[in-house]
């Protein structure tokens, strides 16, 4: 099948996912791709093609002859779409220029690129593996994982069952990014205890939550947040303030590519609900810390030779490496923690998460010589 159809087939499918379903995957449109790729993977002649109860579907393609001691590569992507858009009923536009190709959407819905398009790829690179035996490459595993765009893609993945020795996922943006550092990230509940009182008779009686919850807002450095910051800079972002006189609630996301300096953050916070206690009393905020994901780059910094295989099937394909922090995380960097270095690999696309959501098949069709080249045997 060809890349481009292969790319439209999927996207056809409503894969978004969905932050209050406790189902697994969390809506029946993961489901359903995943049953799609494994039997297009059985067609193809893969191996091992499993759909296990934990939403993921994992497949390989053998060693060829005499390349079996070879390390394991694997290559990992993400089915469901964000929520954060609509993604029923997506009607692709296909519009040629002079030496590319541009997919998009209508305008009304996501294209579904995030992550479709690595899906497409690493299901067409292995179609090309398994269809040139004369390829000498070690064995591959294969990884399609649910639920990644509401923080839950590798919650149940078995890193150990899985038995790659690196991999990659194939869920970048444009043509030649090589992600290897992203952020170290926390979220954090801040809880505000207030009095109430009839406002016409609040005086020494009333604690307003609310304005406690300004001024703990207004304590935070006010150039730390995101729309002040970019490259390595960390921030910290309100994300959901509500409540009422009595009680409110703020939800933030702490991030920093330095470690020191995320745990510096984190401090920030507890120090400022501290001395809001002593002014205010010794319960009234209360911040709950989470941590979420933490840097990849001090594990892959231990695997360079895991990054410089990308560089190379990226300079053999014709494409430069273009390697930069991701302000952000990725499954990689919690698998990279879990015992799988796995750097960040592009798929062509750009705009994410929103209507104007784009791909490029010409850097989606080196994105797939870019996956061969790293298998193929030295």
């Amino acid at each position: 099948m060809k890349l481009l159809d292969r790319f439209l087939r999927y996207v056809a499918i409503d894969t978004a996912s969905d932050p209050a379903s406790d189902a697994v995957p969390s809506t029946p449109g993961q489901t359903a791709l995943l049953r799609l790729l494994a039997d297009e993977l059985r067609a193809m002649g893969a191996a091992e093609v499993v759909v296990n109860t934990d939403g993921y579907l994992t497949a390989t393609v053998p060693a060829s002859p005499g390349c079996e001691e070879e390390p394991t590569a694997g290559f990992l992507a993400h089915v469901d779409t964000s929520p954060d858009a609509p993604g029923t009923g997506v009607r692709p536009v296909i519009t040629k220029r002079a030496s590319d190709t541009i997919i998009t959407s209508d305008g009304t819905t996501l294209l579904g690129a995030d992550d479709k398009a690595g899906v497409a790829e690493i299901m067409t690179a292995m179609e090309w593996l398994l269809a040139h035996p004369e390829t000498r490459h070690g064995k591959v595993r294969v990884a399609f994982t649910t639920d990644e765009e509401i923080g839950r893609g590798v919650d149940r993945f078995d890193v150990s069952a899985f038995g790659a020795d690196f991999a990659y996922t194939v869920d970048g943006g444009v043509e030649g990014e090589l992600e290897w550092e992203n952020f170290n990230a926390a979220g954090t509940v801040v809880t505000i205890r207030g009095r109430s009182a009839h406002p016409g008779d609040a005086r020494g009686r009333m604690l307003n939550a609310l304005t406690v919850a300004r001024e703990f807002d207004a304590a935070l450095p006010a150039d730390e947040r995101p729309e002040t910051t970019s490259g390595r800079e960390g921030f910290y972002h309100l994300t959901r303030l509500e409540g009422s006189v009595a009680r409110a609630a703020m939800e933030y996301i702490v991030r920093d590519h330095d470690r020191a300096r995320f745990e510096a953050r984190k401090t920030c916070l507890t120090e400022i609900a501290a001395r809001l206690n002593v002014k205010y009393g010794g319960e009234t905020v209360e911040v709950a810390l989470r941590d979420q994901y933490r840097n990849m780059r001090e594990v892959m910094e231990r695997y360079p030779e895991v990054l410089e295989r990308a560089r190379r099937a990226m300079r053999a394909a014709g494409v430069a490496p273009i390697e930069r922090p991701i302000r952000g995380g990725t499954d990689g960097a919690r698998l990279s923690f879990m015992g799988l270095p796995c750097p960040n690999i592009f798929t062509g696309g750009c705009d994410f998460h929103s209507l104007t959501e784009s791909v490029s098949l010409r850097a989606m069709r080196k994105a797939v010589e870019v996956i061969i080249g790293i298998v193929r045997a030295k």
